[in-house]
């Protein structure tokens, strides 16, 4: 097996059940959201200023691990200061990470939305019947990452409820992957 391709798919559907596993997770935290509105949008706010401090703090580290081997470290390096000043600012100030979440959830989402539809298309490409719930599960991801970043105002009023939404869409969709996964294991012999 030579092609790079063919590899990643025959690794991707022997371990069919990660997507399963992933789309639990996002359909568990999708309904916590749903029925924990204030204390979900606390979450996901510290969250978001969290993700910032390690982003920030994973750079340094890697800046600082590999600065005789890769040129231009400093950048990485000064990358993940900024990002770690950020993340402690958002932190002390977590008003400023209620107001900037419905951006940054609805582009996460949008990209998440879009790799789903490629996978879809990828599905319909092996033959997969019924792929087109996957697609139509991807649009409506789209949809409402753009109702979150079209409107920060309204998002911001409804973050909760659209993220519990988005989460919930994700999590059906990779649970469904995972089950056409494991279908076309067994069709397919690598």
């Amino acid at each position: 097996m030579n092609n790079p391709f063919l590899k990643t798919i025959s690794t991707v559907i022997k371990h069919w059940y990660l997507p399963l596993l992933i789309g639990v997770l996002f359909l568990i935290i999708g309904l916590y959201t749903m029925f924990s509105p204030a204390e979900a949008y606390v979450t996901l706010a510290i969250l978001f200023s969290l993700s910032f401090i390690f982003s920030g703090l994973s750079d340094l580290i890697f800046a600082i691990a590999n600065r005789n081997e890769i040129d231009n470290w400093g950048w990485t390096l000064a990358m993940g200061i900024l990002t770690l000043l950020v993340g402690i600012i958002l932190y002390i100030h977590p008003e400023i990470s209620m107001v900037t979440l419905p951006f940054i959830l609805g582009f996460l989402f949008l990209f998440r939305s879009v790799a789903g539809i490629g996978l879809a298309l990828d599905m319909k490409a092996y033959g997969v019947q019924s792929w087109g719930y996957l697609m139509l599960l991807g649009v409506l991801g789209i949809i409402l990452s753009f109702l979150m970043i079209w409107n920060p105002l309204f998002a911001g009023m409804t973050l909760v409820a659209l993220t519990g939404l988005t989460l919930l869409t994700i999590g059906i969709f990779h649970v469904i992957l995972a089950l056409k996964l494991k279908k076309l294991k067994g069709k397919l012999h690598f």
